[in-house]
């Protein structure tokens, strides 16, 4: 028995051999006579492990290799900063920063030798959106909120835990582009519905804008507001991408379009031609659904917002956005061609103040709110964006990290490893609701509540009383200089405009 027992055993050891020598032959065949890979023809067989070790390089360089402040779009101590607050352990650190106060573009804010004491200190106030200009004006508390993400480009428990952390962090959800969804309501939050370049969750049969779809949707008390998206920061001039293999038959059903197509969006609103037509689309939205509407753009320069505050006081305040959502070009939740998302637009240090400031020019800033959204994933970027004259800020990325995202960098893959942006079920199983919906409320409320800590230290009683003195800007030789130098508020130059009295 065991004589046959062992014949067994080297049998099947010299099958195995055979077999690993045939698929070595085949791969050795395979790759020399290949013509589109170099190192595979010179170098058959042992050339796939330069593709193997350049495909995980990215992953050693994460763990192993880069400082903490080195990684890229966000490094180390970063993604480190978000996960203490969303697991809600505080921001405390020991034996002092490893930020680069030196480093060109470092934030430094303007400690007062006599902060304010905590009797003294008030609650941040929230701002009203579209009062006196809309039937149903939306009354938002706070400072940071959750940037447009589809349900599609991010999972389904993705999209409830954020819904229901939400909730209980008192902030809003904006819907995406890819339509409202049953999980976005599910939480009962506040919700901003965001229509796209290709109407999803809005259109008709022949994919127009159907105002009978927008009634629907205002009707229900949870969608607070609307924004009509012309651009976003990941990719101007480019509409939202979803692989095929990510257009599930519930997602085209949400959508109105084909399952297991691939769904690419317009670059533009082809209805919208310029400055005049979007207004009339603001106002034609806003009579429509009598609830708030406004504006998501990257900004390349002056010239749209100038043209745009112009066409407002001409036709009148009433046709003015509600707000502006203002993108800078280094967002990037969404999947992007690399051409757009390294080289175009303006990033949101200097595209903020400067669409704050048109609105400066022409008396239109106590009419249009302004939200901020662009890598503003700390506290600190919080803090500076309502100094340059954000009323508040919105963050996709950030909200991703409270989910557990680990910066994979396979949002377009449908492979997220940790279930945040596929739909594969076996990776969504790592999502788990009950636990992520509170980070995403802990690191809302942590990221609110450090806001209001950085304020107090520059002797202001809440975070709305910052303005662009309290912060300075390190110029990289040593020096900072004051943001409202670098930016100067500026003076009314359009007929009938009078100085902004800041709130």
């Amino acid at each position: 028995m065991n004589g046959m027992t062992t014949v067994f055993s080297v049998s099947l050891g010299v099958i195995a051999v055979v077999v690993l020598m045939m698929a070595i032959v085949f791969w050795y065949l395979r790759d020399i006579t290949q013509k589109q890979h170099a190192i595979l023809r010179n170098y058959p067989v042992v050339g796939h492990l330069r593709y193997f070790f350049e495909q995980l390089g990215e992953y050693f360089r994460q763990y192993f290799f880069l400082g903490d402040r080195e990684e890229m779009p966000f490094n180390r101590a970063t993604r480190g900063w978000v996960y203490r607050l969303a697991k809600d352990e505080g921001g405390t650190i020991g034996f002092g920063s490893t930020y680069q106060l030196q480093e060109a573009g470092a934030i430094l804010f303007v400690n007062s030798p006599f902060p304010v004491l905590a009797e003294d200190q008030l609650p941040t106030p929230a701002l009203s959106i579209g009062e006196r200009f809309c039937e149903q004006p939306f009354m938002a508390g706070s400072l940071m909120n959750i940037s447009g993400m589809s349900y599609g480009a991010i999972s389904r428990p993705a999209v409830l835990a954020l819904s229901r952390g939400a909730k209980v962090a008192g902030c809003w959800l904006n819907t995406g582009e890819g339509g409202l969804s049953p999980y976005h309501l599910e939480g009962e939050c506040d919700l901003i519905a965001q229509i796209g370049t290709a109407k999803y969750g809005y259109r008709d049969e022949d994919g127009q804008l159907s105002e009978l779809r927008l009634r629907e949707v205002a009707a229900l008390p949870n969608v607070r507001a609307f924004e009509l998206k012309l651009s976003q920061g990941a990719k101007p001039g480019k509409g939202g991408m979803l692989p095929a293999q990510k257009v599930t038959e519930e997602i085209a059903r949400i959508r109105g379009i084909h399952a297991g197509v691939a769904s690419i969006s317009p670059n533009r609103h082809p209805e919208i031609r310029d400055v005049h037509e979007l207004l009339d689309w603001v106002a034609r939205i806003r009579e429509v659904t009598g609830k708030p509407v406004g504006l998501k753009s990257a900004f390349g320069g002056w010239y749209f917002m100038s043209e745009l505050c112009e066409a407002i006081c001409i036709r009148g305040r009433e046709f003015a956005p509600d707000f502006i959502t203002v993108d800078g070009g280094e967002g990037g939740s969404g999947a992007a061609p690399q051409a757009l998302a390294d080289h175009m637009a303006l990033s949101i240090d200097e595209a903020l103040p400067r669409v704050v400031d048109s609105l400066i020019e022409y008396g239109l800033r106590d009419r249009v709110r302004v939200v901020a959204s662009g890598k503003l994933v700390t506290s600190a970027r919080v803090a500076w964006a309502l100094a340059a004259g954000a009323d508040f800020v919105n963050s996709a990325r950030g909200f991703m990290f409270s989910l557990g995202c680990i910066q994979a960098m396979r949002c377009h893959t449908n492979t997220c490893p940790t279930g945040v942006s596929t739909h594969n079920a076996k990776l969504q199983r790592g999502l788990v609701v009950e636990e992520k919906y509170l980070r995403v409320a802990h690191y809302c409320r942590n990221i609110n509540h450090e806001v209001d800590m950085i304020a107090h230290s520059c002797g202001l009683t809440h975070a709305r009383e910052f303005r662009r003195e309290h912060v300075r800007i390190a110029q990289g030789d040593g020096r900072s200089v004051a943001l409202n130098v670098r930016y100067p508020y500026p003076e009314p130059r359009h007929p009938g405009a009078v100085p902004y009295a800041f709130p």
